[in-house]
């Protein structure tokens, strides 16, 4: 029996690309010079589709390409760059990474927002300027007696309130609907979570029913005194909003691993000293990138093996025949 035919549409960690090459014949969409002909060519053979957001969005076009694709694995949680109805519509299971990175993207979490909160990049860089020996550096705001809002309380917000509850602060949360068994405080609405809030942490998932979720109005209700930090997706929270509550007062600081429009960060963004930027590396260690990896190799593996995938998303776990 030939081996099943596996498009990889953009570079990936090699801990990818060689266990799909052990076990599949694989196809590597960026090195084609004509992708459309190559397309055109090797389309129908297609079965498998690995892909990671360097490649951009995997929609109705790129689907009708692939007529006898059965499975798309997607690195990382956020699968947003995949047009998961559409496939559904089309019977192709879609997977993603959960689980593995939540405990990293924790950890990050509660660094951005003690970074955010106690000024540790403007501190080194108050250091490294020789301005500690003119004057001490400024005091900074804490997290001593805030209450943490956290919208979207799924694995990764659960993580981070766990971390939370070494603090001594107060948390509750927003999302679709109230978690049984969570203790914290549910909020119907995330302006109502924000006005209840100091700081506002947004871990909810992205596409069009979270799209700016964060807005002019939820920033008004954090106020003045207010920290937001989002590690989720740059699409959850209003942009200029956000900017012009940074520059006017609004809120106090923001602390960011995620924006609209990867890699390019707004100027006007970069210029405010009230806020701590990173590069999206929620995920970014040695470790948890490689299981994440593992796992879009895993999942592709299993479904030609057993007929199962490992994590297919809510939209096409229907597709996959019960274990």
């Amino acid at each position: 029996m030939s081996q099943p035919e596996i498009l990889i549409a953009a570079p990936m960690l090699p801990v990818v690309m060689d266990a799909l090459a052990a076990r599949f014949r694989v196809h590597h969409l960026w090195e084609q010079p004509d992708k459309a002909a190559f397309l055109d060519e090797t389309g129908l053979r297609i079965r498998g589709l690995a892909v990671s957001t360097l490649f951009g969005r995997v929609d109705a076009a790129l689907l009708d390409r692939l007529p006898g694709l059965e499975i798309i694995a997607s690195f990382g949680v956020g699968y947003d760059n995949v047009d998961a109805a559409g496939a559904a519509a089309r019977g192709v299971i879609v997977t993603n990474t959960p689980g593995v990175l939540d405990e990293e993207v924790a950890d990050l979490t509660l660094g951005l927002l003690l970074a955010t909160l106690r000024q540790i990049p403007q501190a080194d860089r108050y250091l490294r300027e020789g301005r500690w020996t003119e004057r001490s550096f400024p005091l900074s705001a804490t997290l001593r007696g805030r209450r943490v809002g956290i919208i979207g309380l799924g694995r990764i917000g659960k993580a981070v309130a766990r971390r939370l509850a070494a603090f001594d602060v107060e948390v509750a949360y927003h999302g679709r609907s109230r978690q049984p068994g969570a203790h914290y405080a549910f909020h119907a609405t995330a302006i109502e979570l924000a006005a209840a809030s100091d700081v506002l942490i947004v871990l909810a998932p992205g596409g069009p029913a979270t799209s700016h979720i964060v807005d002019a109005a939820v920033l008004a209700a954090l106020g003045p005194g207010g920290v937001l930090v989002n590690v989720s997706r740059g699409s959850l929270v209003d942009q200029p909003a956000l900017i012009a509550a940074l520059q006017t007062g609004v809120i106090l600081a923001a602390g960011l691993d995620v924006y609209d429009d990867e890699p390019r960060v707004p100027a006007a963004l970069i210029a405010l000293p009230n806020t701590v930027l990173l590069p999206h590396i929620g995920s970014g260690s040695f470790a948890t990138r490689n299981a994440m990896g593992s796992l879009v190799a895993d999942n592709l593996i299993a479904w030609f093996e057993t007929g199962r995938p490992l994590t297919p998303v809510a939209e096409t776990a229907h597709l996959s025949p019960a274990s």
